[in-house]
């Protein structure tokens, strides 16, 4: 008897350290950015707390961690890799090459084919790339199933960013194009088809799905171009819809409080309006009443010319301007607090309350001890109540400034905060901001940091770092 209740207390011990390792998806547990039992150091750096450091190919893809594995993807040689590295101590186990006949396009130093983040359940890890669809894996890297899609065309040829998921059983994908934009469940076991759910409307978006559990139902929360809808997780019947929501979204939906909230901006908005075709003309210097790659240069869009040159031809056209810039003013940045139960259109009747200020680009919210934290570029930070939405400050300066690609992430009282330009700091999670460390990587990071029980993990534009406190 005495030897039973050792094997089980030695079991429950194991489950609960094993629990506290895995950030099994983009964001981690149900994409919500937290960890509630982790305990990552307060202090990281290249030169501070760092457990183990290692080079990887390029990628802004986030870690993906369970018990002892880390998984990322990665895009080298003009090849798609999934790779497996070793918490304990970075080394790389396996890489497995997705074998992608076509890239798909993308803006070069913005995005990236291998940007979505993979999934696991523990027995598997799934990978979605836009260039050839979804893969599966055992922990050793054996393929275990694919399933090929079309790749994919995005609006403005940006590219992918969406990441799938998987629950009860399903791995779930929205994928969201310049046509056709659907979202996805497969069997997680088989890569059988469950069920597909088209889109109609939905432009390009980046969002990552996440599941809301409330009064006994499960519903797929699924931002999109200009709406944020609900599905029913186990048939893919569309239960709701929010509207007036940006053109664009990137961030995911995070839940609790007894509510969902999702922030989203995109360019055109009254904060942050477009210019008139008349102002790039400035730069037309051979008068042809049209704007060149090269003449590009001078303008705002420098390394932006060719997503907006929607019709291939070497130009953008004041026509090809004006369609681009009446459908980034059809939606409406905002943040929203969302009540449960609703059907059909519920964007007049559920919105228990509405910010318009401070919004996230690519960010996520982060709902973190009761308190939504956001973080807009330029290195604004605000903070609300999350069930009144009373601020308890908003748009206040973090410390450094330039653009935010990776969302917050939480754990043990603390919020990490990372840029792209490299730059990372700890924020003291509260009322008021509190900055309590600050470091620099001196290059870029576009990927949301992990959590893994005590260490955290910072994937840069060349390396992966391990963090862990006393190292």
């Amino acid at each position: 008897m005495m030897k039973m209740l050792l094997a089980v207390a030695l079991f429950a011990a194991t489950s609960l350290h094993a629990a506290d390792s895995h950030w099994p998806r983009f964001r981690g547990p149900n994409g919500s950015g937290v960890s509630e039992t982790g305990k990552p150091p307060v202090e990281f750096g290249p030169q501070k707390n760092v457990r183990w450091q290692v080079k990887v190919p390029a990628g802004p893809s986030s870690p993906c961690v369970w018990g002892e594995r880390v998984f990322l993807t990665a895009f080298d040689g003009g090849k798609l890799w999934t790779l497996c590295h070793d918490l304990a101590t970075g080394r790389e186990l396996w890489r497995r090459d997705a074998g992608a006949e076509k890239i798909e396009a993308f803006l070069v130093g913005q995005g990236s084919p291998a940007a979505s983040t993979a999934a696991t359940d523990g027995e598997r890890v799934v990978v979605y790339f836009g260039s050839c669809g979804l893969i599966a894996y055992d922990f050793e890297g054996n393929e275990l199933w694919r399933h090929s899609l079309p790749v994919a065309e995005t609006n403005n040829d940006f590219g992918s960013g969406t990441s799938p998921i998987i629950e009860d059983g399903k791995v779930i994908l929205v994928r969201d194009l310049r046509q056709d934009s659907a979202v996805l469940a497969l069997d997680a076991k088989t890569g059988a088809p469950a069920w597909r759910t088209a889109r109609p409307g939905m432009a390009t978006g980046y969002s990552s799905p996440m599941v809301w559990e409330h009064e006994g139902v499960k519903e797929l929360i699924a931002p999109g171009g200009l709406a944020l809808k609900a599905y029913d997780l186990a048939s893919g019947s569309e239960r709701w819809l929010v509207c007036d929501l940006p053109a664009v979204n990137c961030g995911s939906a995070v839940a609790g409080e007894g509510l969902l909230f999702f922030a989203g901006w995109s360019p055109a908005g009254e904060d942050a309006p477009m210019p008139e075709y008349k102002q790039l003309l400035a730069a037309d210097a051979d008068r042809d009443g049209k704007i060149s790659e090269k003449e590009s240069e001078k303008t705002f869009l420098k390394g932006f010319f060719r997503p907006n040159d929607t019709d291939k031809d070497g130009f953008i056209t004041q026509a090809e301007w004006d369609a681009l810039v009446a459908y980034l003013k059809s939606g409406t940045n905002r943040m929203i607090a969302v009540k449960p139960g609703g059907s059909g259109d519920i964007t007049a009747s559920h919105i228990a309350w509405e910010k318009k200020k401070g919004l996230p680009y690519v960010p996520s919210a982060l709902l973190y001890r009761g308190n939504l934290f956001i973080v807009k570029d330029g290195g604004l930070a605000s903070c609300f109540d999350a069930k009144t939405g009373t601020p308890k400050y908003q748009q206040e300066r973090v410390g450094f400034s330039g653009s935010f690609y990776a969302s917050p992430v939480a754990a043990n009282g603390h919020i990490y905060l990372v840029n792209l330009a490299g730059k990372a700091m700890t924020l003291l999670a509260g009322d008021k901001l509190n900055v309590v460390w600050k470091s620099d990587f001196k290059e870029s990071i576009a990927a949301t940091p992990a959590i893994a029980g005590d260490t955290l993990l910072v994937r840069t534009a060349t390396k992966l770092f391990a963090f862990k406190t006393g190292q």
